[in-house]
């Protein structure tokens, strides 16, 4: 691995597979002579603490405990990461530092931290590890982290399946890592789901002549992974239809019907294994919506105003890259409004997906009715929302 200016460049490696993550991090280690790994292993938090270790290709280098931080195991880590993170760039002896995520630890937030620090850290690539055989399984898990001794917090109400494709949505490596002791062996439809899952990503094998090396040297923008995966400017799977897996890409002008919409929102649901999205109400024309399933389970979310309901004034506290996404299909009466949605999965009902979605929109008597009158249509999303003023 190059070093450039800054004295440690760092690398995460993340992902609930914990075996293809220790095996992506072995091989590193391997691969890069004077490279140390930093672990926090968040289980040991039922004793008031994080253990850390620090560990090198031929063993631990050293290890402690990190004491919680309002009783929060991912707190804890947050304020012990970039600490031992200096102190291993101080020692100016390592040629890179792996920050091996805990299992339901997701990339983002720790990519955050560790390129807020700054110099001399300088973070150059995000992996998440996983083995493709699992890929399914993971994103049909609905149980709550809690439930299966993998929440970071007291308070995470995570499921399985939602951290999981935030784990395969944010970073710009997947690395693949398939173990030889599982039952199930990948086949091209776990391929294929993966693929389509994770579309701006570069996928290399654990196990690759140092590929997976070379993929963590390219350098990492914590801004670009931002705009990458927010719902207003997401880098959204495309339409594919391969191996048995599609991805159905669905998108619209005009809002959706509150009501019917919510009424719809079990079978949409439970229609793919993964979908995602922005979408528009009529009873909150300016309201930016997010669509997140995974699971079974579905998680919607205002993301602020469209930038069509913006006073011209507030465009420039906007990234350059949501203004970008918003130009390429402004639309001359709806601005950047308009339903985009995607859905993956093994045995996907395109047909059924279009219909049932476009059963939702607003009629054509209701769309010439106007904003007015959309406004005094029930409210029906104030249960997943706030109430609409």
């Amino acid at each position: 691995m190059n070093r450039d200016e800054a004295r440690l460049p760092v690398a995460i490696v993340g992902g609930l597979h914990a075996d293809a993550r220790r095996a992506a991090v072995e091989e590193i280690l391997r691969a890069v002579p004077g490279s140390v790994a930093l672990h926090h292993d968040l289980t040991s938090a039922v004793d008031s603490a994080v253990h850390r270790t620090v560990r090198d290709a031929d063993g631990l280098l050293g290890s402690g405990d990190a004491p919680l931080v309002n009783d929060c195991a991912c707190c804890a880590l947050r304020e012990d990461l970039v600490p031992e993170l200096l102190r291993l760039a101080a020692e100016g002896r390592h040629r890179l530092a792996v920050v091996e995520l805990w299992d339901s630890v997701e990339p983002q937030a720790m990519a955050g931290v560790i390129a807020a620090a700054g110099a001399p850290l300088a973070l150059t690539g995000v992996a998440t590890a996983v083995d493709p055989a699992l890929v399914l399984p993971y994103l049909s898990n609905g149980d709550d982290l809690a439930d299966v001794g993998l929440a970071a917090a007291p308070t995470d109400q995570r499921t399985v399946a939602d951290t999981f494709a935030r784990q395969l949505e944010y970073p710009t490596v997947i690395a693949l890592g398939e173990d030889d002791s599982c039952d199930k062996v990948a086949d091209d439809t776990d391929h294929a789901l993966l693929a389509q899952l994770t579309p701006g990503a570069r996928k290399v094998r654990v196990k690759s002549d140092g590929a997976l090396v070379a993929a963590l040297s390219a350098g990492f923008s914590v801004a670009a992974a931002a705009a990458r995966v927010h719902p207003a400017c997401a880098l959204l799977p495309q339409s594919c239809d391969e191996h048995g897996v599609s991805t159905f890409v669905w998108r619209r002008e005009r809002p959706f019907h509150p009501q019917r919409l919510y009424t719809a929102l079990e079978d949409l649901t439970c229609a793919a294994v993964r979908s995602r999205g922005r979408f528009w109400l009529a009873d909150r024309p300016d309201t930016l919506l997010s669509w997140d399933a995974a699971g079974g389970a579905l998680c919607v979310e205002s993301a602020g105003p469209w930038l069509a309901a913006l006073p011209d004034a507030a465009w420039e506290m906007v990234p350059a890259e949501r203004r970008l996404a918003a130009s390429v299909e402004w639309h001359p009466e709806h601005g950047d409004r308009c339903q985009y949605l995607t859905f993956t999965s093994p045995g996907l009902d395109r047909d059924g997906l279009s219909a049932l979605l476009d059963s939702c929109l607003l009629t054509d008597d209701e769309y010439a009715a106007g904003r007015n009158r959309w406004m005094q249509l029930p409210h029906a999303f104030d249960d997943l929302l706030d109430p609409v003023t």
